[in-house]
């Protein structure tokens, strides 16, 4: 058998038997391999250990009943909790937030059963016994609480209608200007999503995975900051082309912060004592201004964190996720992938103080395939700001994005400390 038919059969069992308890021996067994071994293809497969995989899983399905009106210490105490109280503190691990404010957020998605998700993949002709897995980064973190991979060939997706379609639109057209892109597998019917409420959408993936925080975060981080930028000013020729077909909604950066993000950046700066002084706020007003309406905009991914940029042999193979894209200034992405890098280092101090040269790579690959104008290396560090003002307002309002919202303050705290190391990198 082939190691992913192995996973996948150890992957139907525990389906079938998740309210009973399930040891890696007895699927090392079933499989004829020693525990050792079997636990090696199964974090191969599944990007993570027998043991989480199943917790994992217990916690979707225990979910998926409570929201369909079940009692909530019923559910807990089938799917092996010894405790409601046992459940609860697993859930917050996992989702950050409790059972209750999870699925009170309008944003969440259903959760799916893997026999919903093969009555869903029945809709398409394709192979109806590929693996079923839930993605992650190679460093073992999930991307997503609604997409999967089907195979080796396919991922399906679920969420937000408008979310979907802006993705759907940005992909077909970036795939007719011959850039690789996720374009969508018509179903049986010839559609291009299943509509259930709730659009489901099945995808071509594209070749390769997310960098690894080893080659993110290693010697060669600022070579690799470098492909981060030349790629993303490569999208950004390819979205120019294709802006007019699109015609995105358009963000003004300086007015969304200074109207929203900033005031309340201003109440935490006093509330959590970041240690901002008066001048970086009325800095930022002030010069910030003058900088704005120079910056060229364009259509822009919006969200290119490391996760949703893909590397095959050491080489950018694609972007995904375009659910966000709008009209922005430039800068926005070159600037985003850089502090979603920096997020990642928070608390490693060792490493955390080489993201200067990871930003420098980042920018500087940018502009060899992309010239920046003289106000946008000037505005650099005011973009960076923008950003990481408006995550510490969004997600301080919400409960489940609390740490997310401490996570931002100290990024923002430490960018402020090296503003005139950022400064001189563009000089």
């Amino acid at each position: 058998m082939q190691t992913s038919d192995i996973i996948k059969s150890g992957i139907t069992y525990i389906e079938q038997n998740l309210k009973t308890d399930i040891a890696a021996e007895e699927l090392a067994n079933m499989a004829g391999y020693s525990v050792w071994h079997y636990h090696r293809l199964f974090v191969k497969v599944t990007g993570m250990s027998v043991s989480a995989y199943i917790g994992k899983l217990r916690l979707n399905r225990a979910l998926s009943e409570i929201a369909g009106g079940r009692r909530a210490i019923d559910v807990a105490l089938e799917y092996g909790f010894d405790t409601y109280a046992g459940f609860y503190k697993a859930f917050v691990r996992m989702y950050g937030g409790s059972p209750k404010n999870y699925l009170s957020k309008s944003e969440v998605s259903v959760m799916f059963t893997e026999k919903e998700l093969r009555e869903i993949l029945a809709n398409w002709d394709v192979q109806q016994d590929l693996l079923i897995l839930d993605i992650y980064t190679m460093d073992g973190t999930k991307v997503s609480g609604n997409v999967w991979s089907i195979g080796e060939d396919y991922i399906l997706k679920t969420g937000s209608r408008e979310g979907i379609l802006a993705n759907l639109k940005v992909a077909k057209v970036l795939a007719a200007q011959g850039f690789v892109a996720s374009t969508p597998v018509p179903t049986k019917y010839g559609e291009e999503y299943l509509d259930r409420g709730q659009i489901v959408v099945l995808t071509r993936g594209i070749k390769g995975n997310p960098l690894s925080k080893s080659d993110r975060f290693g010697e060669s981080c600022r070579e690799f900051g470098k492909k981060y930028g030349e790629s993303i000013a490569q999208l950004h020729r390819a979205l120019t082309v294709i802006e007019s077909e699109i015609q995105p909604n358009e963000q003004n950066l300086y007015t969304h912060v200074t109207e929203w993000a900033l005031l309340e950046v201003r109440k935490q700066n006093i509330q959590f004592n970041m240690g901002l002084p008066d001048t970086f706020f009325e800095d930022y007003i002030n010069n910030f201004s003058i900088l704005f309406d120079k910056l060229p905009k364009q259509l822009v991914h919006r969200d290119p964190n490391p996760s949703n940029i893909l590397f095959d042999g050491g080489e950018v193979t694609g972007f995904i996720d375009f659910d966000l894209s709008e009209r922005n200034v430039r800068l926005w992405d070159p600037c985003y992938c850089a502090t979603g890098i920096l997020s990642e280092w928070r608390g490693v101090d060792d490493i955390y103080e080489k993201w200067p040269d990871v930003l420098e790579g980042i920018i500087r690959g940018y502009d060899n395939v992309n010239p920046l104008t003289f106000e946008e290396k000037q505005a650099v560090f005011y973009v960076i700001c923008s950003i990481q003002m408006i995550c510490i307002a969004y997600f301080e309002g919400v409960d489940k994005y609390k740490e997310l919202a401490k996570t931002s303050r100290e990024m923002l705290q430490f960018i402020w400390e090296n503003e005139m190391h950022i400064r001189k990198i563009l000089a």
